[in-house]
């Protein structure tokens, strides 16, 4: 469900997200509900798409701890990850264990991640994989007509802010799982480590249970 869009250009990075939110087959209205779909780490933003629990389970495990994280690059942003997996599984008792994929030899958050911080771009897979990326990447259901519009207007005169805000409203367009109104947050990118090599192909987990999604 959902649409997170981010697009990397001329210092800045865009971050951009739906507010709808699905239960099942049903829509809340905006004027009821609307989700900003993304939380405030440090000086990094994280979008999430998937079960919208995380929020609450992020906003509790946050509060616990003395100092937050710097999600700067792939290895921090895994660390907190994979430190965010053993607290799932030792505090929460409703968290599964398994995968929803027979032929993977991961677990499975059943939820993906787009992060927009002063030192990158990046994304966390559901298998908890991160990725950096140069240009821009969407993740949610709208992902595929996001990435398409960005695709096409990238390489135009719109900045940063104008190209994620634009592939979020095709995706709201055209998927039913994705509405307004759009929010947006821009940061200013700052010098840092340098960018680690992409990893290999990662295989992505999804499933589509009638409780309430972003």
């Amino acid at each position: 469900m959902s649409i997170a869009v981010a697009v990397r250009k001329d210092g800045q990075i865009s971050l951009v997200t739906d507010s709808q939110t699905n239960m099942g087959s049903e829509r809340v209205p905006p004027e009821n509900f609307a989700d900003t779909k993304r939380c405030t780490i440090g000086d990094a933003h994280v979008a999430a798409t998937g079960w919208s629990l995380y929020s609450n389970i992020l906003d509790d495990v946050l509060s616990r701890r003395r100092r937050l994280p710097r999600l700067d690059d792939e290895l921090s942003i895994f660390k907190f990850f994979n430190e965010l997996w053993k607290i799932l599984h030792d505090d929460y008792s409703f968290v599964k264990d398994q995968s929803g994929e027979g032929d993977s030899p991961f677990g499975s958050l059943d939820s993906s991640f787009l992060i927009a911080s002063p030192r990158g771009l990046f994304s966390v897979s559901s298998d908890l994989s991160v990725t950096r990326y140069q240009r821009y990447f969407a993740i949610g259901s709208g992902a595929p007509v996001a990435l398409g519009a960005v695709h096409a207007l990238y390489d135009g005169d719109g900045d940063a802010e104008t190209v994620a805000s634009r592939a979020a409203q095709a995706a709201i367009a055209h998927d039913i799982y994705c509405g307004p109104p759009l929010n947006v947050i821009t940061v200013r990118e700052r010098a840092g480590r340098a960018p680690r090599d992409a990893s290999p192909t990662r295989r992505r987990a999804a499933s589509a249970a009638p409780a309430k999604r972003r």
